[in-house]
């Protein structure tokens, strides 16, 4: 796990010139969900987030439709980024847990953020839903997805879950039906 040296958080620059991973990867990682489902790049998929107990660090929201989850990592399975989320937080704190929450706000209104004490979009130095975009069109998000769920259905025998080439998901842990198919835009189609 990486760690932000004292004091970055605190400063808008320093924290700014973060590399994007690092950047949504600590304090930004609610910007990149809510801009993921803004603009789905694959249906089915909606928030959740980490809330650790009270006085502890390790809060984190990331997008997942039950069997595999995005955030600044890419795509894995939701399992385990999770088992690896409470074990690098146990590790450093003793009696470290967590409750895991469906998100049922707006990721991102600063109104909304600011209740549940996260920086709105416009608290950064910068605008970071532009950044987060670019993050996120990066990816080519069917084979990314469709090789976390393969690596699930190696680790578990078989859950049920499978992503075909067109992008659709079937999951045991979804509808149960195939889902509507992900349509690549031209700059999806660039950036692979």
């Amino acid at each position: 796990m990486y760690v932000l040296k004292q004091g970055i958080k605190a400063d808008p620059h320093r924290r700014w010139s973060l590399p994007d991973r690092i950047f949504f990867g600590y304090g930004a990682c609610h910007i990149l969900a809510g801009v993921f489902l803004d603009q789905p790049p694959l249906p089915g998929f909606y928030a959740e987030r980490v809330i650790p107990a009270e006085g502890f660090l390790g809060f984190h929201v990331y997008v997942t439709n039950g069997v595999i989850v995005f955030d600044y990592h890419g795509y894995s399975i939701r399992d385990r980024l999770l088992e690896h989320h409470k074990r690098v937080w146990s590790g450093q704190y003793a009696g470290w847990f967590s409750a895991i929450e469906r998100v049922d706000f707006d990721l991102l209104s600063t109104a909304d953020l600011n209740k549940r004490q996260m920086r709105g979009p416009d608290q950064y130095l910068h605008d970071p839903i532009p950044r987060a975009r670019r993050f996120i069109e990066q990816r080519d998000h069917a084979n990314a997805a469709a090789k976390a769920l393969a690596i699930t259905q190696v680790r578990n025998g078989s859950t049920g879950a499978v992503m075909t080439a067109a992008g659709h998901v079937r999951s045991a842990a979804t509808t149960g039906r195939f889902q509507e198919p992900v349509r690549a835009s031209r700059s999806d189609q660039q950036a692979t």
